[in-house]
């Protein structure tokens, strides 16, 4: 079993965390690979810890296998600010053995100590060994639906 260490990322972490995050979009979730310069600027934006935060799990030997991301909000109801936990993910060789437990375990501590109301998550209704993990952990699912849309100018605007 890898041992890993779970830390917020910082700049020196940017080459691998592009390649996690590009594992994630591109591979996992089979999305188009975003433009170089806009995943930069959205590493940059976590890094200054003002939109988001992310933290990573890195080995004894210095390669990080997963990151988990917060991005912070507010929520209307609660009258308070809660963070989002947009991303959890471990590389396939890694999952099963803590990795995962320990990214969330850092992202609700991370909540707690910034007095967040709420931390909240969502994943794909066909990705059941994410929620089988975020069942095992004691998440609440919740009832709201999630929609989308891109957004367009139109009348209106």
């Amino acid at each position: 079993m890898t041992q890993v260490t779970i830390r917020e990322a910082v700049m020196s972490d940017i080459p691998q965390l592009k390649t996690l995050m590009l594992a994630y979009i591109v591979d996992f979730y089979q999305y188009r690979q975003p433009e170089d310069e806009k995943l930069n600027a959205l590493i940059h934006e976590l890094l200054e810890q003002n939109i988001g935060i992310q933290f990573v799990a890195e080995t004894e030997e210095g390669a990080l296998v997963g990151f988990a991301t917060l991005y912070f909000t507010f929520s209307t109801l609660r009258a308070a600010k809660i963070a989002v936990m947009n991303d959890l993910f471990v590389v396939e060789a890694e999952r099963g053995q803590g990795a995962a437990a320990k990214l969330f375990a850092a992202c609700k501590g991370y909540a707690a100590r910034h007095d967040y109301a709420k931390l909240t998550w969502e994943t794909a209704p066909d990705n059941l060994r994410a929620q089988a993990f975020y069942d095992k952990i004691g998440g609440d699912r919740g009832h709201w639906l999630t929609y989308s849309v891109i957004p367009t100018s139109g009348m209106g605007d």
